[in-house]
């Protein structure tokens, strides 16, 4: 049976993709909510999940800690902010504004992941002719 870690760093960026996907979506749950009462913001946690993973490899370099990743174990979060301080008498604490600018943050990401895919499998492809 042939071996290869050549997709680990595309399964890598494929997680973080349908983590930063997954964002945009619970991003845009939060300003649906924003007039709901009571309602708390939701957000998403991977980056420091990643970190997390990364670092328990105690590789030397990033090959290293890519190859030795547990890619199953990378899964993102969802909590719910209480930190978030509502100005609101119905105790809501989404900010239509600051949600606005995260979800176009969040797009930004996204676009620069699904690129990072692409050039992945654009390199496949060259080594393949």
């Amino acid at each position: 049976m042939f071996s290869s870690n050549a997709f680990d760093y595309v399964n890598i960026l494929d997680k973080a993709a349908d983590a930063s996907w997954m964002r945009e979506k619970t991003i845009a749950h939060n300003i649906a909510n924003v007039d709901t009462p009571g309602y708390k913001r939701k957000d998403i946690e991977f980056d420091t999940t990643l970190k997390q993973a990364i670092e328990k490899t105690k590789a030397n370099n990033l090959h290293g800690a890519v190859t030795n990743l547990d890619v199953a174990s990378l899964q993102p979060k969802v909590f719910t902010d209480y930190a978030g301080y509502s100005y609101r008498l119905d105790g809501n604490n989404v900010d239509v504004d600051t949600e606005n600018v995260e979800l176009a943050s969040e797009q930004i990401k996204y676009q620069a992941l699904t690129e990072s895919i692409s050039s992945e499998f654009a390199r496949f492809k060259a080594v393949a002719k």
